[in-house]
């Protein structure tokens, strides 16, 4: 019963959503917070680049245990806040923030008329 109202129907019309191909990223871009001491290391075992300064504390620690810091690439880190602020922006809408849509299609579209408007405004 392809494309009827419920479930079946929902998941017949948009497979898409339910099943997205994962990729890998090529570089990651994080604020000091998310960085733990074996981050930088699985990143560079798999190949991806890290954009994420260290803090005070874990720059002396590597010093005394001469290990090399993580390159910090300073306009990569810049963009990260526009990035922020667009989070910031969608979660200005109740219905993105505490995420009211029930199905995946209707909160992508409720997310893309947000981006959409916000868009406009700028």
């Amino acid at each position: 019963m392809g494309g009827g109202v419920g479930a079946e129907g929902e998941q017949d019309r948009h497979p898409g959503l339910h099943h997205a191909r994962r990729t890998r990223p090529d570089h990651v871009v994080a604020d000091k917070g998310l960085l733990v001491p074996h981050l930088p290391r699985l990143l560079r075992r798999r190949g991806i680049k890290a954009t994420i300064p260290e803090r005070a504390d874990q720059l002396a620690g590597r010093r005394r245990r001469r290990e090399r810091p993580c390159r910090l690439d300073k306009r990569a880190y810049r963009q990260r806040n526009v990035v922020e602020r667009c989070f910031h922006r969608l979660k200005q809408w109740r219905g993105i923030a505490t995420r009211y849509d029930k199905r995946p299609d209707c909160y992508l579209a409720a997310v893309t008329l947000a981006s959409t408007l916000i868009w406009l405004e700028s």
